[in-house]
């Protein structure tokens, strides 16, 4: 931890850290993407949506949500990094070096062969990797932890994957994939990286930069000046790492006053909280929470030298908060799940810091933007939630 960093505590519990540096950081843009997503059956740009009553209880000038609840076919932002890896991925198996293949010629050569994608997930990524197996045809095998509901399983075999449960922590599902990987017929598709796999991670969290981008855009078109914060719900931190990159690169973005990047993890998974305040990455043993697709003990290799260097706050939110943000969502129209919904959390989590004086405050004038990375139907909440 640097001299400029450090952790406070509320009241109420919840963590608040501080990297006053990370404002000044700046990093390289992604190349390479532009188009990429045009070209994918079903895509259109995710709503971006204005709640002036959030922004008045926030007491700030203008909030945004990027409304991830139907992305391609399916209900959460997964499938943006997914297909750009599988694509690039596939293309690399049957032509080492050569540029991503169109769907249409993948398929054609893919055809007859024993190609099967493996994952794990604790539910949005593995339903995009079989989504995308179908749609290229070929199979695809999913390890999940059996904390993930029947009705997520389902879902992701409703697209033709095998479905494996494994009564293990999601960090130990991981490694079960990677362990049946191994077999030469099977291509690994993984959203985190670790030591000797990183390629196919890099390109799923390049994948992630369509929805930056399109923010930005939405953002502009609407008459939005500048931006003063996003807050990104984080997982393994790839979303997050692509967040950063984005924000932390783009002319006219990172400018005279750049956006905070305000990461938000469950109470019972904090992981990236945990390594910032350590300065190093950290494993967590999790709890069961009901932000599933946050539920992650371990970073992405990738992720952390990013997310070390360019994440300006963090905040852990308790299931209570990420619960009522669902609800009050919801009433103003816009489709959040849990995970989704926890950036609105993290947001008020921070408010509450500065009005009881341990961090600063938003200025009035400020412009929020909120990525509700998925909707209900991705991640329902319980029934005591409800």
């Amino acid at each position: 931890m640097t001299a400029d960093a450090g952790t406070t505590t509320d009241a109420a519990g919840t963590r608040i850290y501080r990297n006053d540096a990370a404002r000044q950081w700046r990093c390289e843009p992604v190349a390479g993407i532009a188009g990429f997503h045009a070209s994918m059956p079903g895509y259109a740009p995710t709503p971006l949506v204005e709640l002036p009553g959030v922004a008045a209880e926030l007491g700030v000038a203008r909030v945004f949500v990027k409304d991830e609840s139907s992305r391609m076919g399916l209900p959460a932002f997964k499938m943006l990094g997914v297909s750009y890896a599988i694509v690039r991925a596939l293309g690399e198996h049957l032509s080492p070096g050569s540029a991503p293949l169109p769907l249409d010629e993948l398929r054609e050569r893919l055809a007859g062969g024993d190609v099967t994608l493996v994952a794990a997930t604790d539910g949005n990524h593995g339903r995009a990797v079989a989504h995308m197996a179908r749609l290229v045809g070929i199979r695809s095998l999913v390890f999940v932890p059996s904390t993930v509901t029947a009705e997520a399983q389902r879902a992701i075999a409703a697209e033709g994957a095998e479905v494996r449960e494994l009564a293990l922590p999601y960090d130990d599902v991981v490694a079960a994939a990677a362990e049946a990987a191994a077999d030469p017929a099977m291509l690994h598709v993984q959203d985190t990286a670790w030591p000797g796999y990183h390629e196919v991670p890099q390109w799923i969290v390049d994948g992630y930069q369509t929805l930056c981008s399109e923010a930005s855009g939405q953002l502009d078109a609407a008459g939005a000046e500048r931006l003063d914060l996003v807050a990104v719900p984080v997982g393994v931190g790839s979303l997050a790492q692509a967040v950063v990159r984005h924000f932390r690169s783009e002319p006219g973005i990172a400018g005279d006053r750049p956006a905070t990047v305000l990461s938000v993890e469950p109470e019972l998974a904090p992981t990236l909280l945990d390594s910032l305040e350590a300065g190093s990455p950290r494993r967590v043993a999790t709890g069961e929470t009901i932000m599933l697709g946050l539920n992650c003990g371990t970073l992405s290799e990738i992720a952390w030298p990013l997310l070390r260097d360019g994440v300006d706050a963090a905040v852990t939110v308790s299931e209570d908060a990420a619960a009522q943000a669902v609800h009050d969502l919801a009433r103003l129209g816009v489709d959040a799940g849990p995970c989704g919904a926890a950036s609105l959390a993290g947001v008020r989590a921070l408010r509450a810091a500065a009005e009881a004086g341990l961090t600063e405050a938003l200025p009035p004038d400020a412009v929020v933007l909120l990525l509700s990375t998925e909707g209900r139907a991705a991640n329902p909440l319980p029934e005591r939630y409800r």
